[in-house]
């Protein structure tokens, strides 16, 4: 019996990437990813998680990840929630798989968790069961193991765009540095960069109190 996981990395930041992960075992090899040490992403350390990632690939019967761009989410956002963009790239993985797990598990971010399932499902192309629950990234190894990789892909990325742009932080609204970083940007260059996700709080918020700094200049 193939049993899947999928998780997310990113959902939150107001920069770079969101990145989704399906990961697929037989149910009878799960085992083996709790014996690598698999855990929810955010309980391991950047070392455990980059040591642990090609030992779950390995461990798969396989895998795939999606990376959702800034302006992509933009995009979609102005006619659909990030649950259901979320629903949407977590089918569009499941119906990419050669072979069709019987039993998918997801870590929900819908408030009522069936609802996330009943998301996933409208984008199906074919039949399975849908197991949507809060907390998924830490009650089932596979779906830890999904956590992870999207994770490791994620702060790959991150560090792509520092190489970049230079110091960003982790992305998050948060993080001291990422602001710093966009309220710096905004000043040399009138303009959010291309990194930020332009339908965040966090950008209009920074872009708007940029603009009122310029009319004050004035």
């Amino acid at each position: 019996m193939l049993i899947a996981g999928i998780d997310e990395a990113g959902r939150g930041p107001c920069l770079g990437p969101m990145v989704l992960a399906v990961a697929v075992i037989e149910k009878s090899k799960e085992p083996s990813l709790s014996e690598i040490g698999v855990a929810d992403s955010k309980l391991l350390s950047p070392e455990q998680r980059s040591f642990q990632f090609p030992k779950i690939k390995k461990a798969l019967s396989e895998f795939a990840t999606v990376h959702i761009q800034p302006e992509e989410i933009d995009s979609l956002r102005d006619r659909k929630s990030l649950n259901e963009i979320e629903a949407m790239r977590a089918a569009q993985l499941l119906n990419g798989l050669k072979k069709k797990p019987e039993l998918v598990y997801v870590d929900s971010p819908d408030i009522i968790e069936y609802n996330f399932a009943k998301r996933i499902k409208k984008f199906l192309s074919f039949e399975t069961i849908v197991k949507t629950e809060h907390k998924a990234d830490l009650n089932y190894p596979i779906v830890s193991a999904a956590s992870i990789l999207a994770k490791v892909e994620r702060d790959a990325e991150i560090e792509k765009l520092a190489r970049k742009f230079g110091k960003i932080g982790s992305g998050y609204p948060h993080d001291p540095e990422t602001i710093a970083f966009i309220e710096k940007y905004l000043q040399e260059h009138k303009k959010l960069p291309s990194i930020a996700r332009k339908s965040w709080d966090t950008s209009q918020r920074l872009l708007d109190a940029r603009l009122q700094t310029k009319i004050a200049e004035w």
